[in-house]
């Protein structure tokens, strides 16, 4: 598992297994956002059995799943508020991370530079370039 911290407040990270959430618990993290559907992922890994596996845990879990390409104003505005409505740190996983970054810059955008917006994701290697006109826009 690779968290990658964003933030002191959001991570992101490549797909992970119910084994690897006690650390995360452990890192600190409390809320756990699944940015990824069912149907990319075998079985072992649907959101099912992760939501059980960090219930377990005490962690809050919560299911966002977007579509590479494909992102809903639903799945910026479900971040938004998973995010604000957390009561610590959040963790967010997807295939690679990209899209987990893509939906925190839309979340925040007009809170925070879309400079920062774009440059905080690309330190970790995820290229959100593409999304300035947006952002810049909100």
């Amino acid at each position: 598992m690779d968290i990658r911290a964003l933030t002191p407040t959001y991570a992101v990270s490549p797909q992970i297994s119910p084994a690897d959430l006690p650390a995360i618990k452990a890192a600190g993290y409390v809320t756990v956002i699944d940015n990824r559907p069912d149907a990319e992922i075998p079985s072992d890994l649907h959101t099912t059995e992760m939501r059980a596996a960090a219930e377990a845990l005490g962690l809050q879990f919560i299911a966002n799943p977007v579509i590479g390409g494909a992102i809903t104003e639903e799945n910026v505005i479900t971040q938004r508020a998973a995010i604000d409505g957390a009561s610590g740190p959040v963790f967010a996983y997807c295939a690679s991370g990209n899209r987990s970054s893509v939906v925190w810059a839309l979340a925040h955008a007009g809170r925070l530079s879309t400079d920062d917006l774009i440059g905080i994701p690309a330190r970790f290697g995820y290229s959100l370039e593409w999304l300035r006109p947006t952002l810049e826009n909100a």
